[in-house]
């Protein structure tokens, strides 16, 4: 009698402990800082709202690779010693990857092509760089376009043309004050998608070197890193990478390199 009561006791206690459900860990909440300021990445409403490209690719990024994003606008000023700091524990604000700054943080794998291209006019015969030599060229000043340009026709050429920003080069462009320019694509796509009523044709050279955007964490933040690069291979993967191109520049969505 005794041996049936045990029995019947130890079946009642695996009955109750295996109708438990196990405790699930919540996903982890990340601090992402994002500048203001670079549109159409990250931008700032009137409202204060961080929206852009960058901001829907984090997101889908968090929801895939299963971490919550806090978003905090952060000057770009600065906004590298966030992670050291450990203010922010996630940094995407159209960073290129450079080998500098590899050394100051860890990359996740690229998920934008932040090239130069020439833009001109739809009748122009512009083919390549060393077509721009004999034209006005406008660039942004001090922007990577003026550095490939200057290196093309000479710093102090009088040819090149320099404005504050990519909306006033375009503009100029535009009204025939400049023959051609030279910007980063994603601004440049933005805006030709934003004034559908200026047609531009945009021309790319083999001269202009390939680099690519990454989202940046603290050295050695593996757990981090890799919830990113997961969450961005699904993301690519599922066809979200590419709503979001397309809803911001068009539908020439970019082949990313393999993780």
């Amino acid at each position: 009698m005794l041996t049936k009561r045990l029995v019947l006791a130890a079946a009642c206690f695996l009955t109750t402990f295996a109708a438990v459900p196990a405790v699930q860990a919540a996903d982890p909440t990340y601090t992402v800082g994002a500048g203001g300021t670079y549109r159409p990445f990250e931008f700032e409403t009137p409202q204060k709202e961080l929206v852009g490209f960058d901001i829907d690719v984090i997101k889908a990024i968090g929801k895939a690779g299963g971490f919550n994003v806090k978003l905090v606008s952060t000057p770009w000023e600065g906004i590298f010693a966030t992670l050291d700091q450990g203010d922010r524990d996630i940094i995407i604000s159209g960073i290129t990857i450079t080998d500098k700054r590899r050394e100051m943080v860890d990359f996740s794998a690229p998920y934008f092509p932040a090239d130069q291209v020439i833009i001109t006019s739809p009748g122009s015969k512009v083919a390549n760089l060393a077509d721009l030599k004999k034209l006005q060229v406008g660039v942004v000043n001090s922007s990577t376009g003026d550095i490939a340009v200057s290196e093309e026709l000479g710093r102090a050429s009088t040819s090149i043309r320099r404005f504050d920003n990519t909306p006033l080069m375009l503009e100029e462009l535009y009204r025939g004050g400049v023959d051609a320019a030279v910007g980063d694509v994603g601004v440049i796509k933005f805006y030709i998608k934003s004034h559908p009523e200026k047609p531009f044709k945009l021309v790319y050279d083999s001269k202009f070197k390939r680099q690519y955007f990454g989202i940046a964490v603290k050295k050695g933040n593996k757990v981090a890193l890799d919830k990113i690069n997961t969450g961005l291979k699904k993301i690519v993967a599922d066809g979200t990478y590419a709503k979001i191109y397309k809803q911001w520049f068009d539908a020439d969505v970019p082949t990313l390199p393999q993780q």
